[in-house]
């Protein structure tokens, strides 16, 4: 495929690393030179102003921030043909459609930067066969029923930074008994692993919860000290309601 990238962030480089080899002939502008600049030393990568990244692509993903983005995309030689895939916060499909118009085909996910060696999570909506095609064989591609539920993937995702900082203060604790952080970091990070499937299926994680619940153990006894936190959790992410359009707190369907 033909495929240009407007942005040229972190999200942006992770996803042409996770297309290089595919054959793709890929556009990226300049808007970050040095990100762009590495990006086109990988073979099918070139860089391009943005009105050549639209009209030399047949798929084109957005990968702006909101405000930039309403003022760059007007006037681009978007067509009638072309789809359109954004990674943008802030930018709902309202916003989007007069921005890229003419074109209707037009869509949004949220990659992370794993998407450069697979295994990355991408709720979509609306599904679109090209995000398949592109990344479908290496990450697993959830397609949502609303623009409601694609935004609280949203939410969720921003679970990443808290759970590793939980990560980081166990792994400092047992660098302190063993003198070696590298190793202690190991460890934890291998220990999680071993527990999380591949690709979860409905219940795993309930599972393995029960797993490590025997009454008396470790696991429970750090579990029970460390409930107080899930209210935090929760409280947490319905903060995020107001900015993602999310319903209140009285209506969670």
């Amino acid at each position: 495929m033909r495929i240009g990238f407007l942005g040229t962030g972190e999200i942006t480089a992770a996803m042409v690393r996770g297309l290089q080899g595919q054959g793709h002939q890929i556009l990226v502008s300049p808007r970050n030179a040095q990100v762009a600049a590495s990006l086109a030393e990988l073979p099918g990568v070139s860089i391009a102003p943005n009105d050549r990244v639209v009209a030399g692509s047949d798929v084109i993903f957005l990968c702006l921030l909101a405000s930039v983005a309403k003022e760059i995309l007007p006037g681009l030689p978007f067509c009638a043909d072309h789809a359109v895939i954004s990674v943008m916060v802030d930018a709902p499909l309202a916003t989007l459609r007069p921005l890229c118009a003419p074109a209707t085909d037009i869509a949004i996910t949220i990659p992370l930067p794993p998407i450069a060696v697979g295994g990355c999570p991408l709720p979509v909506y609306p599904d679109t066969p090209e995000l398949h095609a592109l990344f479908g064989d290496r990450n697993l591609i959830l397609p949502q029923p609303s623009e409601t539920a694609l935004n609280a993937h949203l939410g969720a995702s921003a679970l990443c930074s808290p759970i590793l900082d939980q990560l980081l203060t166990a792994t400092d604790w047992l660098a302190g008994f063993t003198g070696n952080p590298a190793a202690a970091e190991a460890y934890i990070v291998a220990m999680i692993r071993a527990y999380l499937p591949e690709r979860a299926a409905g219940g795993d994680l309930s599972a393995g919860l029960q797993k490590l619940s025997t009454e008396g153990g470790l696991n429970a006894a750090l579990r029970a000290a460390m409930a107080p936190a899930k209210a935090d959790l929760r409280q947490g992410l319905d903060g995020f309601r107001p900015r993602l359009e999310l319903p209140d707190t009285q209506d969670r369907t």
